[in-house]
């Protein structure tokens, strides 16, 4: 019973911390990234106060997808440090729990806040990241800040009357919506006839549908048009393989876009990579808790060790950019996504235990 009741208060007290950390978190991001968002759209016509609020809201979802990892880490910190400053560490150590035993309702923690995030959080953040691109679209036009653009690459689709090359500096919906598209026409020679730009082109039914366009003949003459309509024979499975931002798609989805992928003969590692990186997230949590551990339930009599909190810090900060470039290695194919997504976690995982065990059982 006394075991039950202890579990149960170190791992509510796991959550706690970690719903405190997050929420800091939040708050500054949030108020960050309205303050840039100001900064930038405050002078576009379609930019509006209200809608600047909504949008930083809406990004919130995919911020809290990528900092998971070090909420976990300064959650873990924080309960272990408090628990030792009021010494409820060493009761527990005198009634004979193991550092085993009370770190197992931590690590369960924080491998249940995983499950939540990639189950419920990731859908949440899908929808919206989707919902924000889109909105952005329509407040950028051709003036757009290259630095925080979704690098799309060029279409190329063939029909009757010959071939149009298809370009854009934004995309939305999964693919279907560009902004800043570029049309370049060609005839059945291969010879360039007119070019097409676009402040949004969203794919429809047999054609690219166009809006607010500037139309380019061979002696550089120009027409603004409303509306246009390009034929396409494009399938929006395979624009949204090629386009989409796999973090516009829920976890739930991703291993049916893989097989597409496949099926269209597209490298898939993009959207491999994301999923298997979503499947390890909960051990992840796990192992930036035993991270944590390693620093923090040793203590010096008048505090814990700075340097020591500090070395924590680090540690966890340098499996996460570990985890970033090898993620990037998986992405271009240089390493299966499994792999890529798996072995750090597992190997930080190990390297935790490994020094537990030295410091806890010699």
């Amino acid at each position: 019973m006394i075991g039950g009741v202890l579990y149960r208060y170190f791992f509510l007290r796991q959550i706690r911390m970690i719903g405190m950390v997050l929420g800091g978190i939040v708050i500054i991001a949030y108020m960050a990234d309205f303050t840039e968002f100001a900064r930038r759209a405050g002078g576009w016509p379609e930019y509006t106060f209200a809608r600047g609020l909504y949008l930083s809201a809406m990004r919130m979802p995919m911020i809290i997808m990528l900092v998971w990892p070090f909420v976990a880490l300064f959650a873990s910190m924080g309960v272990l440090i408090s628990l030792n400053r009021r010494y409820e560490l060493v009761i527990a150590r005198s009634a004979g729990l193991s550092a085993w035993q009370f770190l197992s309702p931590l690590c369960l923690a924080s491998f249940s806040v995983g499950l939540f995030a990639i189950l419920v959080v990731n859908p949440l953040a899908a929808y919206s990241l989707s919902t924000v691109q889109e909105l952005e679209g329509t407040f950028r036009g051709y003036r757009k800040e290259v630095s925080d653009q979704l690098e799309v690459p060029w279409l190329r689709q063939r029909t009757d009357d010959g071939a149009t090359v298809i370009g854009a500096g934004s995309s939305a919906r999964r693919g279907a919506v560009l902004g800043d598209a570029v049309f370049l026409q060609f005839d059945a020679d291969g010879n360039f006839t007119e070019r097409f730009d676009a402040r949004s082109a969203t794919l429809e039914t047999g054609a690219w549908r166009l809006e607010n366009v500037t139309r380019t003949d061979l002696n550089g003459n120009r027409e603004q048009l409303d509306t246009y309509r390009i034929e396409s024979a494009l399938q929006p499975e395979y624009v949204e393989q090629r386009l989409s931002d796999p973090q516009e798609i829920p976890i739930y989805e991703l291993p049916q876009k893989i097989d597409i992928s496949r099926a269209l003969g597209i490298s898939g590692n993009r959207i491999a990579m994301h999923f298997h990186s979503l499947v390890a997230l909960p051990m992840l949590l796990v192992a930036m808790t035993l991270i944590a551990a390693t620093v923090c339930l040793r203590f010096a009599r008048m505090g814990q060790s700075g340097t020591m909190i500090v070395g924590g810090i680090l540690a966890g900060f340098l499996l996460y950019v570990t985890l970033v470039v090898v993620t990037a290695f998986g992405n271009v194919g240089l390493v299966p996504p499994m792999i890529a997504a798996w072995v750090p976690v597992i190997v930080a995982m190990f390297c935790g235990v490994t020094f537990l065990l030295y410091k806890e059982d010699g």
